[in-house]
Protein backbone atom coordinates (compact mmCIF):
# COMPACT_ATOMS: atom_id res chain seq x y z
CA UNK A 1 0.00 0.00 0.00
CA UNK A 2 1.51 3.32 -1.16
CA UNK A 3 2.53 5.79 2.08
CA UNK A 4 -0.02 8.22 1.17
CA UNK A 5 -3.12 5.60 0.49
CA UNK A 6 -1.56 3.97 4.31
CA UNK A 7 -2.02 7.62 5.57
CA UNK A 8 -5.50 8.56 4.61
CA UNK A 9 -6.59 4.93 5.79
CA UNK A 10 -5.42 5.57 9.28
CA UNK A 11 -6.68 8.74 9.70
CA UNK A 12 -10.15 7.41 8.58
CA UNK A 13 -9.82 4.88 11.03
CA UNK A 14 -8.67 6.85 13.49
CA UNK A 15 -11.45 9.18 12.93
CA UNK A 16 -14.62 6.98 14.45
CA UNK A 17 -12.01 7.34 17.93
CA UNK A 18 -14.96 9.58 19.88
CA UNK A 19 -13.16 12.96 20.85
CA UNK A 20 -10.01 12.50 19.13
CA UNK A 21 -7.85 15.05 17.54
CA UNK A 22 -5.07 16.69 15.58
CA UNK A 23 -5.68 13.80 12.80
CA UNK A 24 -4.77 16.32 9.73
CA UNK A 25 -1.45 17.17 11.40
CA UNK A 26 0.18 14.25 10.66
CA UNK A 27 2.04 13.34 13.80
CA UNK A 28 1.83 9.96 15.62
CA UNK A 29 -0.72 9.65 18.15
CA UNK A 30 0.11 8.72 21.86
CA UNK A 31 -1.44 6.54 24.32
CA UNK A 32 -0.13 7.59 27.84
CA UNK A 33 -1.26 7.37 31.29
CA UNK A 34 -0.71 5.66 34.34
CA UNK A 35 -0.25 2.32 34.25
CA UNK A 36 -3.01 1.58 36.69
CA UNK A 37 -5.79 3.70 38.61
CA UNK A 38 -4.69 4.26 41.51
CA UNK A 39 -7.35 7.23 42.46
CA UNK A 40 -9.14 9.63 40.98
CA UNK A 41 -6.76 12.41 41.61
CA UNK A 42 -3.87 10.97 40.02
CA UNK A 43 -6.04 10.16 36.83
CA UNK A 44 -6.91 13.86 36.61
CA UNK A 45 -3.96 14.93 37.42
CA UNK A 46 -2.00 13.02 34.56
CA UNK A 47 -5.12 13.26 32.03
CA UNK A 48 -5.42 16.99 32.27
CA UNK A 49 -1.56 17.57 31.76
CA UNK A 50 -1.14 15.17 28.80
CA UNK A 51 -4.27 16.44 27.03
CA UNK A 52 -2.41 19.89 27.48
CA UNK A 53 0.65 18.85 25.93
CA UNK A 54 -0.71 16.98 23.01
CA UNK A 55 -2.98 20.14 22.67
CA UNK A 56 -0.42 22.59 22.31
CA UNK A 57 1.86 20.20 19.90
CA UNK A 58 -1.33 19.19 17.88
CA UNK A 59 -0.73 15.37 18.44
CA UNK A 60 -3.63 12.96 18.75
CA UNK A 61 -3.95 11.50 22.79
CA UNK A 62 -6.06 8.76 23.49
CA UNK A 63 -5.83 8.27 27.80
CA UNK A 64 -4.60 5.34 29.15
CA UNK A 65 -4.98 3.49 32.70
CA UNK A 66 -5.87 -0.15 33.36
CA UNK A 67 -8.70 -0.26 36.03
CA UNK A 68 -7.22 -4.03 37.31
CA UNK A 69 -4.14 -5.64 37.24
CA UNK A 70 -4.24 -9.26 36.51
CA UNK A 71 -0.96 -10.67 36.28
CA UNK A 72 1.45 -9.22 38.99
CA UNK A 73 4.31 -11.23 40.34
CA UNK A 74 3.02 -11.18 43.58
CA UNK A 75 -0.30 -12.24 45.59
CA UNK A 76 0.42 -8.93 47.91
CA UNK A 77 0.67 -6.76 44.70
CA UNK A 78 -1.52 -3.86 44.31
CA UNK A 79 -4.37 -4.85 41.35
CA UNK A 80 -6.35 -1.92 41.94
CA UNK A 81 -9.07 -0.06 43.82
CA UNK A 82 -12.63 -1.84 42.85
CA UNK A 83 -13.67 -2.41 38.98
CA UNK A 84 -16.21 -0.47 39.03
CA UNK A 85 -15.31 2.42 40.95
CA UNK A 86 -11.79 2.23 38.62
CA UNK A 87 -13.96 2.04 35.36
CA UNK A 88 -16.29 5.15 36.32
CA UNK A 89 -13.04 6.99 36.73
CA UNK A 90 -11.42 6.50 33.63
CA UNK A 91 -14.80 7.46 32.28
CA UNK A 92 -15.31 10.62 34.38
CA UNK A 93 -11.55 11.58 32.48
CA UNK A 94 -12.00 11.31 29.45
CA UNK A 95 -15.62 13.07 29.47
CA UNK A 96 -13.61 15.55 31.47
CA UNK A 97 -10.86 16.54 29.32
CA UNK A 98 -12.69 15.51 25.67
CA UNK A 99 -10.22 12.43 25.04
CA UNK A 100 -10.59 9.32 23.49
CA UNK A 101 -9.86 6.35 26.61
CA UNK A 102 -8.52 2.75 26.69
CA UNK A 103 -7.72 -0.06 29.25
CA UNK A 104 -7.08 -3.38 29.40
CA UNK A 105 -9.33 -6.67 29.61
CA UNK A 106 -8.52 -10.03 30.57
CA UNK A 107 -11.76 -12.46 30.05
CA UNK A 108 -14.36 -12.37 28.01
CA UNK A 109 -16.47 -11.43 30.42
CA UNK A 110 -15.02 -8.25 30.95
CA UNK A 111 -15.13 -7.48 27.49
CA UNK A 112 -19.17 -6.38 27.03
CA UNK A 113 -18.35 -4.70 30.67
CA UNK A 114 -15.71 -2.50 30.50
CA UNK A 115 -16.71 -1.20 26.75
CA UNK A 116 -19.53 0.21 28.92
CA UNK A 117 -17.16 2.42 30.13
CA UNK A 118 -14.29 2.89 27.33
CA UNK A 119 -13.60 3.62 23.65
CA UNK A 120 -10.66 1.14 23.05
CA UNK A 121 -10.02 -2.63 24.51
CA UNK A 122 -6.53 -3.70 25.27
CA UNK A 123 -5.79 -6.74 24.70
CA UNK A 124 -2.79 -7.65 27.23
CA UNK A 125 0.44 -9.56 25.49
CA UNK A 126 0.37 -12.72 27.08
CA UNK A 127 -3.56 -12.92 26.21
CA UNK A 128 -2.81 -12.05 22.45
CA UNK A 129 -3.87 -15.88 21.07
CA UNK A 130 -6.86 -16.05 23.58
CA UNK A 131 -9.21 -16.77 20.55
CA UNK A 132 -12.20 -16.26 22.82
CA UNK A 133 -11.10 -13.43 24.47
CA UNK A 134 -9.96 -11.24 20.89
CA UNK A 135 -13.97 -12.41 19.81
CA UNK A 136 -15.42 -10.99 22.63
CA UNK A 137 -13.35 -7.51 22.47
CA UNK A 138 -14.09 -7.48 18.52
CA UNK A 139 -18.16 -8.10 19.07
CA UNK A 140 -18.09 -5.03 21.54
CA UNK A 141 -17.83 -3.13 18.25
CA UNK A 142 -14.85 -0.71 20.08
CA UNK A 143 -11.11 -0.51 18.61
CA UNK A 144 -9.09 -3.00 20.03
CA UNK A 145 -5.88 -2.70 20.31
CA UNK A 146 -3.71 -5.98 20.53
CA UNK A 147 -0.23 -6.13 22.27
CA UNK A 148 2.34 -8.07 20.11
CA UNK A 149 3.30 -11.55 22.54
CA UNK A 150 6.55 -11.28 23.81
CA UNK A 151 7.19 -14.87 22.75
CA UNK A 152 5.53 -14.42 19.05
CA UNK A 153 7.21 -13.04 15.92
CA UNK A 154 5.62 -10.05 14.50
CA UNK A 155 4.49 -12.01 11.51
CA UNK A 156 2.47 -14.08 13.71
CA UNK A 157 0.18 -11.10 14.93
CA UNK A 158 -1.52 -11.38 11.59
CA UNK A 159 -3.43 -14.18 13.17
CA UNK A 160 -4.89 -11.85 16.03
CA UNK A 161 -5.86 -9.27 13.70
CA UNK A 162 -8.03 -11.65 11.63
CA UNK A 163 -9.76 -13.61 14.36
CA UNK A 164 -10.96 -9.65 15.08
CA UNK A 165 -11.60 -9.20 11.18
CA UNK A 166 -13.51 -12.26 11.06
CA UNK A 167 -15.10 -11.52 14.09
CA UNK A 168 -17.05 -8.07 12.29
CA UNK A 169 -14.46 -5.87 13.56
CA UNK A 170 -11.70 -3.75 11.48
CA UNK A 171 -11.59 -1.60 14.37
CA UNK A 172 -7.88 -3.21 14.99
CA UNK A 173 -4.23 -1.76 16.40
CA UNK A 174 -1.24 -3.58 17.10
CA UNK A 175 1.24 -3.03 19.50
CA UNK A 176 5.09 -3.90 19.56
CA UNK A 177 6.12 -4.00 23.45
CA UNK A 178 9.05 -5.92 23.43
CA UNK A 179 10.30 -9.75 22.98
CA UNK A 180 11.76 -11.66 25.77
CA UNK A 181 15.57 -11.67 25.80
CA UNK A 182 16.56 -14.76 28.45
CA UNK A 183 14.49 -15.06 31.41
CA UNK A 184 14.89 -11.39 32.71
CA UNK A 185 15.26 -8.84 29.90
CA UNK A 186 13.16 -7.71 26.64
CA UNK A 187 14.92 -6.37 23.32
CA UNK A 188 12.65 -4.35 20.70
CA UNK A 189 13.35 -5.86 17.02
CA UNK A 190 12.12 -2.91 15.32
CA UNK A 191 11.61 -4.80 11.94
CA UNK A 192 8.40 -5.70 13.57
CA UNK A 193 6.83 -2.46 12.84
CA UNK A 194 6.96 -2.51 8.95
CA UNK A 195 6.30 -5.94 9.05
CA UNK A 196 2.68 -5.21 11.53
CA UNK A 197 2.19 -2.13 9.85
CA UNK A 198 1.94 -4.33 6.39
CA UNK A 199 -1.12 -5.76 7.37
CA UNK A 200 -2.89 -3.18 7.39
CA UNK A 201 -3.40 -1.45 10.51
CA UNK A 202 -2.24 1.08 12.69
CA UNK A 203 1.15 0.11 14.65
CA UNK A 204 2.37 1.41 17.86
CA UNK A 205 5.50 0.82 20.14
CA UNK A 206 4.74 0.10 23.55
CA UNK A 207 7.98 2.12 24.79
CA UNK A 208 7.76 1.68 28.52
CA UNK A 209 6.96 -1.35 28.62
CA UNK A 210 9.39 -2.65 25.77
CA UNK A 211 12.12 -1.72 28.89
CA UNK A 212 11.22 -3.61 31.63
CA UNK A 213 12.81 -6.33 33.60
CA UNK A 214 10.49 -9.09 34.53
CA UNK A 215 10.62 -11.87 36.64
CA UNK A 216 12.85 -10.35 39.35
CA UNK A 217 14.21 -12.23 42.46
CA UNK A 218 12.15 -10.01 44.53
CA UNK A 219 9.12 -10.68 42.36
CA UNK A 220 8.94 -6.72 41.77
CA UNK A 221 9.55 -6.20 37.73
CA UNK A 222 12.56 -3.73 37.02
CA UNK A 223 13.22 -1.49 33.86
CA UNK A 224 15.35 0.89 32.44
CA UNK A 225 13.57 3.81 32.35
CA UNK A 226 16.78 5.80 31.22
CA UNK A 227 16.66 4.54 27.65
CA UNK A 228 12.88 5.74 26.97
CA UNK A 229 14.52 8.47 24.59
CA UNK A 230 16.08 6.12 22.86
CA UNK A 231 13.85 3.35 22.25
CA UNK A 232 10.63 5.83 21.79
CA UNK A 233 13.14 7.94 18.95
CA UNK A 234 13.93 4.77 16.98
CA UNK A 235 10.28 3.59 17.04
CA UNK A 236 9.37 6.46 15.25
CA UNK A 237 12.49 6.43 12.92
CA UNK A 238 11.14 3.04 11.95
CA UNK A 239 7.85 3.81 11.63
CA UNK A 240 5.36 3.40 14.33
CA UNK A 241 1.99 5.26 14.06
CA UNK A 242 1.49 5.85 17.15
CA UNK A 243 3.76 5.69 20.65
CA UNK A 244 2.51 4.37 24.04
CA UNK A 245 4.32 5.77 27.02
CA UNK A 246 2.51 5.14 30.68
CA UNK A 247 3.56 8.20 32.82
CA UNK A 248 3.44 9.49 36.51
CA UNK A 249 4.18 12.41 38.47
CA UNK A 250 6.32 10.21 40.77
CA UNK A 251 7.55 6.54 39.31
CA UNK A 252 8.88 6.24 42.59
CA UNK A 253 5.98 5.47 44.32
CA UNK A 254 4.33 4.65 41.57
CA UNK A 255 1.97 1.17 42.64
CA UNK A 256 2.46 -0.26 39.52
CA UNK A 257 5.18 -0.68 36.96
CA UNK A 258 7.19 2.30 38.63
CA UNK A 259 10.94 1.11 37.26
CA UNK A 260 9.98 1.30 33.90
CA UNK A 261 7.44 4.69 33.68
CA UNK A 262 8.15 8.05 32.66
CA UNK A 263 7.97 11.17 34.51
CA UNK A 264 5.42 13.36 33.86
CA UNK A 265 7.50 16.19 33.64
CA UNK A 266 9.77 14.86 31.10
CA UNK A 267 7.04 14.04 29.03
CA UNK A 268 6.56 17.02 27.03
CA UNK A 269 10.18 17.59 26.54
CA UNK A 270 10.40 13.91 25.32
CA UNK A 271 7.31 14.10 22.77
CA UNK A 272 9.32 17.59 21.23
CA UNK A 273 12.19 15.26 19.94
CA UNK A 274 9.84 12.96 18.86
CA UNK A 275 7.90 15.29 16.20
CA UNK A 276 11.51 16.20 14.93
CA UNK A 277 12.26 12.71 14.37
CA UNK A 278 9.02 12.15 12.32
CA UNK A 279 9.28 15.00 10.37
CA UNK A 280 12.70 13.92 9.57
CA UNK A 281 11.45 10.86 7.81
CA UNK A 282 7.97 11.90 6.98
Amino acid sequence: MRLCERQKNFKSLLSQLPNIKHLEENNFFLIAGPCIVESKALVEEVAGRVKEITERLKIPFIFKASYKKANRSRLDSFTGIGDAQALSIIEEAGKLFSVPTLTDIHTEQEAAFAANYVDVLQIPAFLCRQTDLLVAAAKTGKFVNIKKGQFLSAGAMKFAVDKVKQSGNNKIMLTERGTTFGYQDLVVDFRGIPEMKSFGVPVILDVTHSLQQPNQESGITGGKPQLIETIAKAGIAAGADGIFIETHPNPAQAKSDGANMLALDKLENLLKKLIKVRRAVA
